[in-house]
């Protein structure tokens, strides 16, 4: 097989040394310099060298333009066999599903993705994106199987005054800032729409978007809709802030749903600074989504998280966070969570990852508090010697508690409580390409 790949190079290079002599013997440069560009593009298509481009989210006026499809996604799968009363562990009424951390916590998925890259003759530079994903679960969808969750098309350089502009319509991945030990979109709102990223304003960038939610697994929307915008690019002495504003709204599609309110809406701070992050989020009739159009129901979210060096080989991640619930609608709570992850790099290849978690659900109106730990120790063999090098394979063990005193009412009005053990065993890959 090696020999049929390397045959048509051979070829390549062959016929350019030839053709090059004859040139040369003309001197006629400009076509040996065209030849050897050529022979450049042939050995990078034979030699996968743009097997490793990942496609950029947003395109600006500097963007390469690689040749053929672009391949990247995101995956994780394994298998963790189950000692104890649960799999995983969390809390019930949770207002982060991953508050007690993710490593040794998660479910099996992926994203696969396909990009095209353009460029005009005037010099835009344009793209089209097609994913498909794998996530659903038992605990929470109904249906399994591969879902279409972007195609869309974008083009930036198409304004001499923005070259950086970035114009898109289609189905998107869409404003889902994520904060990483508990794998929480704190914002999240995929659909279908139209924007752009990165109006430059001077001391500032500006992104816009309006987007409809997708009704389902079909090809259109729920009537549930988001304007979404979010002011960047402010740096001051080495503190980089972020504003979102969003406001949701319904169609006239659900004109005669009363469960639904009319409007909500979502404003948030995120400042970084020597590696950390500090995030500040308020929702009217919402929480993570203004899509929710919850009546009567208000969120706040405190988050900081990041993490620094140790030694040379030896460092630490956080997380903690508090966020509150409350409204007519809902049962009134905060939850509060930590999570702090020591690591050690014994060389480029191997690490060891120590994870504790700890979460807290306490009720306003609830004569209860639920509660869970987990603790996690994996050993990671990866591509590289940081922290976030992918492909990474982890062998890890999990032991926890979930203890709830509340997980919904009886018929009778008595509580339903749920006191689970975890111990699980389990191997998985990470990868990110």
């Amino acid at each position: 097989m090696k020999l049929f790949k390397l045959l048509p190079l051979s070829l390549a290079v062959a016929g350019t040394l030839a053709s090059a002599g004859a040139f040369a013997a003309e001197n006629n440069q400009e076509l040996i310099d065209a030849l050897e560009a050529r022979l450049a593009e042939v050995e990078a298509r034979v030699g996968g060298e743009f097997n490793d481009t990942q496609q950029p989210a947003v395109l600006n006026a500097q963007s390469e333009v690689p040749l053929g499809i672009v391949f990247s996604g995101y995956a994780r799968y394994g298998a963790g066999y189950q000692g104890s009363d649960s799999l995983y562990v969390g809390t019930d009424g949770s207002l982060n599903a991953n508050a007690t951390g993710r490593l040794g916590n998660e479910q099996n998925g992926g994203e696969i993705q396909f990009a095209k890259a353009f460029e005009s003759d005037a010099g835009a530079i344009w793209d089209v994106v097609f994913m498909v994903d794998h996530w659903s679960d038992a605990s929470w969808a109904t249906n399994g199987g591969v879902q279409v969750k972007k195609l869309y098309a974008g083009a930036s350089n198409v304004f001499e005054s923005q070259p950086d502009l970035y114009i898109w319509a289609g189905r998107d991945f869409h404003q889902r800032p994520q904060t990483d030990l508990d794998d929480y979109f704190w914002m999240s709102h995929d659909g279908q729409g139209a924007g752009f990223y990165n109006m430059d304003l001077g001391a500032l960038k500006f992104d816009l978007g309006v987007v409809g939610q997708v009704d389902g697994e079909m090809v259109g929307d729920n009537g549930r809709y988001a304007v979404t915008s979010k002011f960047h690019g402010m740096e001051f002495g080495g503190l980089d802030l972020s504003f979102y504003a969003n406001y949701g709204f319904k169609s006239e599609k659900l004109e005669n749903d009363n469960d639904v309110a009319d409007s909500a809406y979502q404003v948030a701070a995120e400042m970084k600074f020597s590696g950390q992050k500090f995030i500040v989020r308020y929702a009217d009739n919402a929480k993570d989504s203004v899509y929710d159009l919850a009546e009567d129901q208000t969120a706040l979210l405190f988050s900081l998280g990041g993490g620094f060096g140790l030694t040379d080989k030896a460092g630490l991640q956080y997380q903690a966070a508090y966020q509150m619930l409350e409204g007519d609608a809902v049962e009134d709570r905060a939850n509060y969570n930590i999570i702090v992850r020591p690591t050690y790099q014994w060389n480029d290849v191997h690490s060891t990852w120590l994870e504790g978690g700890y979460s807290v659900v306490d009720y306003d109106d609830i004569d209860a508090t639920n509660q869970s730990w987990k603790v996690t120790l994996s050993q990671n063999i990866a591509i590289g010697p940081e922290t976030w090098s992918r492909p990474m394979l982890r062998f890890y063990a999990t032991v926890g508690n979930s203890d709830n005193e509340y997980s919904g009412k009886e018929a009778n009005g008595d509580y339903i409580t749920r006191d689970e053990d975890t111990l699980t065993v389990g191997a998985m890959f990470e990868a990110w390409w």
